[in-house]
């Protein structure tokens, strides 16, 4: 009797064990998918700000109109953590600005570099897009799991803080989402 319940009892802390070894390992997993989206929406904002630039100093647009595009992505690609947000959202005002002017695309046609740059300008503001929403829901599914009360009672993630989600006004600008 007291063989079987010493077997019945270590059955029940292997599989425990086992439990909670898949739930460190699909934390570690989610972790690293957290970090893996993050690289992807740094990539893609760098290279928004990037066509951006190159758009301000193609000479296609009147100086104004590229000063306020330049200062706008340099702002966005300069800005430390705490202002990012902001400065990535009034990139994406300033480019909605700039992109629904009038004739802008004729404007741009005019150039031999003009239809390049807008399809490259479509692409990388297409793939914030995408790059943020997939980056939020891996923060949503990886602060989820942190939550979970095996999680926080066994210190699973460690001493990590909860992902942030990042919030920005990323709307394309409308010609660009119905050209």
């Amino acid at each position: 009797m007291t063989t079987t319940l010493i077997l019945v009892a270590a059955v029940i802390v292997v599989l425990f064990a086992v439990y909670v070894s898949w739930r460190a390992g699909r934390l570690d997993r989610l972790h690293i998918r957290l970090e893996t989206a993050q690289a992807a929406l740094d990539a893609a904002l760098l290279r928004r700000a990037a066509v951006c630039l190159e758009l301000a100093g193609s000479r296609i647009l009147d100086p104004a109109t590229s000063l306020v595009l330049a200062a706008a992505a340099h702002e966005a690609r300069t800005a430390g953590p705490d202002e990012r947000e902001h400065a990535e959202s009034d990139l994406s005002r300033t480019l909605r600005a700039v992109v629904d002017q009038e004739r802008f695309r004729e404007k741009l046609a005019e150039h031999s570099a003009g239809a390049a740059l807008l399809e490259e300008l479509d692409t990388a503001v297409a793939k914030v897009v995408y790059s943020r929403r997939f980056y939020n829901n891996a923060a949503g599914v990886t602060r989820t799991a942190q939550r979970r009360w095996l999680a926080r009672s066994l210190h699973l993630a460690g001493h990590t803080d909860p992902p942030r989600f990042f919030d920005i006004d990323d709307e394309p600008p409308e010609s660009l989402a119905t050209g």
